[in-house]
Order: C-alpha cells, then sequence, then structure tokens
C-alpha cells in the first residue's frame, strides 16, 4: 500500500481487512521521542486494525519531537504550553479526518493510543469530541482540564471506552495525577479500566499484554 501526504508525518502499517471500511489505531509518542516509538507495538496488534504511529508536529533540540513546550523555570517549576497543546489537540483531530477520508477507514471505529504527552493529548481529543473515537489506550498520562474544549462537559461520552495504566514509581508523572483519572471519566458517563504496574514511566511486558487483550475485546 502507497502512503498518502497527510498533514502529519507518520508511519504506517496496513490492515488485513481488504475490502470495505477499516478499524484503525492512532499512536501518539511521548516528549522527546519519535513516531518509530510505538510502532514496535504495532506488530503485536490485532492485524485487523489500520495502525498510524504519528510524529509530533515540534522539534526539539538536538533531536526529538514534541507535541507542545514544557519548560523547566527555576521561580515556576515546570510547566506546560497549554495553547499549543490546544493546537496540537486540533491538529490531531484534522489528521485523524483526512486519515479517514485517504484511507477509507471506519469512523465509528477509531482508537487512540498514547504515552506520556501522547495520552495526554489523546485523552484532550477523545473527552473534547467524544463522536469521532471509540477507545483510547492511556499509558503513562493523565488528564489535563486546561487543554479540553470549553464544552466537553455537553457532549455525550457515553460511546467511549478507556484503558488506562500507570507504573507505581513513575518519576516523570506522579501517580496520583494518573489515579483521579478514572473518577473523572466515570462521571462523564465513559467504560473506563484503570491499572498500575510495579514499574517507573514506561510499559512493562505485563501492561502491554493487559492493553492488548482489551483492545481484542474493543475492537
Amino acid at each position: 500500500m502507497s502512503q498518502k501526504s497527510l498533514s502529519l508525518t507518520y508511519l504506517l502499517r496496513p490492515s488485513s481487512i481488504k475490502s470495505g471500511k477499516v478499524p484503525a489505531l492512532f499512536m501518539f509518542h511521548g516528549y522527546g521521542s519519535n513516531e518509530e516509538d510505538l510502532f514496535s507495538f504495532a506488530s503485536e496488534l490485532p492485524e485487523e486494525l489500520m495502525i498510524f504511529s504519528v510524529k509530533a508536529p515540534y522539534d526539539l533540540e538536538p533531536f526529538g519531537h514534541a507535541w507542545y513546550a514544557i519548560n523547566f523555570d527555576a521561580e515556576q517549576g515546570k510547566w506546560s504550553d497549554d495553547e499549543q497543546a490546544k493546537e496540537s489537540r486540533e491538529k490531531i483531530v484534522r489528521f485523524i479526518d483526512e486519515a479517514i477520508e485517504a484511507y477509507n477507514l471506519d469512523e465509528e471505529n477509531i482508537t487512540l493510543l498514547g504515552f506520556s504527552q501522547g495520552t495526554i493529548l489523546s485523552y484532550s481529543v477523545a473527552l473534547s469530541y467524544p463522536e469521532k473515537i471509540k477507545n483510547v489506550v492511556a499509558l503513562s498520562g493523565y488528564i489535563n482540564e486546561k487543554i479540553l474544549t470549553d464544552d466537553y462537559r455537553e457532549k455525550n461520552h457515553s460511546n467511549l471506552h478507556f484503558y488506562a495504566s500507570h507504573g507505581q514509581v513513575d518519576q516523570v508523572i506522579p501517580l496520583e495525577w494518573a489515579q483521579k483519572s478514572p473518577e473523572f471519566l466515570k462521571q462523564l458517563n465513559i467504560d473506563t479500566t484503570y491499572q498500575e504496574f510495579p514499574v517507573g514511566h514506561g510499559v512493562s511486558q505485563q501492561n502491554f499484554f493487559s492493553f492488548k487483550k482489551w483492545l481484542e475485546e474493543h475492537i
């Protein structure tokens, strides 16, 4: 299959489905990484999925990419550029719409899979535009309410399904930030599976097999 030029750079794993509309999974990497990182999962995931591993739009020096800037200030501590994050949210939504049209994807069977900053954006996209997304695999991230659309609470989230997981000794994103997610999602009437694993800021083999099984049951 020839890869088509869309508004963001991506890697593609074709679906095993040869005719009709195709379910798709979009991967969003963490801060400082690139589109090759999560793509290593692709060969192990359900073959009917068309998988897009997307590169974040902002370049970092000397290498790597980001969905939005994270600045380290002696007085303010660590802070995130929420306006840039909102811009990336809209870039992702546009990219998904482009991919649906370009590859004849099933617009009612779209899954997001994020890690760290990619998870924060996946939460933002799905909670802001629940009509566009079916499933979210949210690895090692948290919900940043400041980068959701102003009207997100007015939308119907009942068709969404979330798998969220976090490392119990995550040194990058505090565990207690992630632990707020299940209750937040429950208040929006979202079906949620939440798990913790005895690791740091990463995905253990046990975690991988757990979300893979969840995916197989939900696509």
